[in-house]
């Protein structure tokens, strides 16, 4: 064999391992280009339905109502005092009872006021007796005067003096009724159905009269509530009241029940520095669940209105845009909708625009909902707690 043609029988075996160390990366590099062109076959996975709670919009009678606040007056205060000066001899009641009109409390030492009685009434006899005398002398100097035995001077003097006794007798009289009234004034009654309050003195000590207090009693049953209300509300109550109408008012203390009673009274001026006018209530309290000096939540009823819309006050939420409430289509998706909200009564709130009744809007999982999104109803509706942005019911619209 020649050099040449050794020479290209060796650059021949080169080129051909070349050939089988490129082949395999060739298949390699064509493989992905192969798959560029084909569409996906899996198709985009769907959201799963949001579980949310729905409650359903209804329509029914509504009271139109102003709420706020206010504290419970006692109609009357009595400082008891006695009206004599005396020993303080005993105390016939408990602190914190409770005490009728004319029941006894205390009594003052009776007997320097029982000698006075005694006294006045000695007096009283013997200018009696000498009534009686000088009465005698009056007809004796009248008889005798007419016989001209006794001049009409004479005369005249007996009957003066006669006259002047009587007069003594009518004093007399008078000073034993006022001895027997200080001896009465020894036993202190109570002058009202109250609460005795603390026991300001104690028995032993002298007691000036008009002077020293025994004890305080508050009247508890009826009691009166003060509140007040902004004076833009003022005409709707005096429309409301009109014609002598009682308007019913509801005071609850702290978290307890609501009392009944109705509105007694209303200010004759407006408070110039507040903008406000000051009202006030009148309750029977027999169960003296109101205590003079509490503050309760008030609620002044004027009116019942029929056929309002009302759904739950959860299901109002606050956005940028104002209230918005999620109405569940019938479809099962969602559709975010302005409301607007006349006032909330408890946890109800009662729709001026935005929702009609038979409608359903969702209560609770408002905050994983937008826009068309898919919802599966769980459960029951939730009542209960006002969702924010909801108007508190003081500042709930008055027609």
């Amino acid at each position: 064999m020649s050099v040449h043609e050794r020479r290209r029988t060796a650059v021949g075996g080169s080129a051909g391992r070349a050939r089988r160390l490129w082949a395999p990366a060739l298949v390699l590099l064509l493989l992905p280009l192969g798959g560029c062109g084909r569409k996906p076959s899996a198709a985009k996975p769907v959201a799963p339905p949001v579980p949310v709670r729905a409650a359903p919009v209804v329509q029914k009678t509504m009271p139109v109502e102003i709420a706020t606040f206010g504290y419970v007056e006692a109609i009357s205060t009595v400082s008891v005092k006695c009206q004599v000066t005396g020993e303080l001899t005993t105390v016939a009641f408990q602190e914190g009872e409770f005490v009728r009109r004319g029941q006894e409390l205390f009594t003052v030492d009776r007997r320097p006021f029982e000698a006075a009685v005694r006294q006045a009434e000695a007096v009283l006899l013997r200018d009696r007796a000498l009534l009686e005398n000088a009465t005698l002398e009056a007809r004796r100097a009248d008889t005798l005067s007419r016989q001209g035995a006794m001049t009409q001077e004479q005369a005249d003097n007996a009957r003066t003096a006669a006259a002047a006794q009587a007069a003594l007798v009518k004093a007399d009289e008078a000073a034993l009724e006022n001895a027997r009234l200080q001896l009465g004034y020894c036993i202190v009654r109570a002058p009202i159905d109250g609460c005795a309050g603390r026991l300001l003195t104690q028995a032993g000590n002298i007691l000036k009269a008009n002077e020293t207090a025994v004890v305080t009693l508050t009247q508890i049953e009826p009691v009166y509530v003060a509140f007040s209300i902004p004076e833009t509300q003022l005409a709707a109550v005096r429309r409301y009241s009109a014609g002598g109408r009682k308007l019913a008012v509801t005071a609850a203390p702290g978290a307890g029940a609501a009392v009944a009673g109705e509105l007694a009274f209303v200010d004759n001026a407006v408070d110039a520095s507040t903008g406000t006018i000051k009202l006030r209530a009148v309750f029977p309290n027999a169960d003296h669940r109101l205590w003079p000096g509490q503050f309760v939540n008030v609620t002044l009823v004027l009116n019942q209105e029929p056929d309002a819309v009302v759904l739950p006050a959860v299901a109002v939420q606050m956005g940028q845009d104002g209230r918005y409430v999620y109405v569940v289509r019938d479809d099962m998706t969602v559709e975010r909708r302005a409301i607007a909200v006349a006032r909330v009564i408890e946890d109800e709130a009662v729709a001026s625009e935005g929702v009609k009744a038979g409608e359903r809007v969702v209560v609770d999982g408002q905050f994983r909902l937008a826009p068309g999104s898919r919802v599966e109803i769980k459960g029951g509706s939730r009542a209960g707690g006002t969702a924010a942005g909801a108007p508190p019911a003081s500042a709930a619209g008055t027609p």
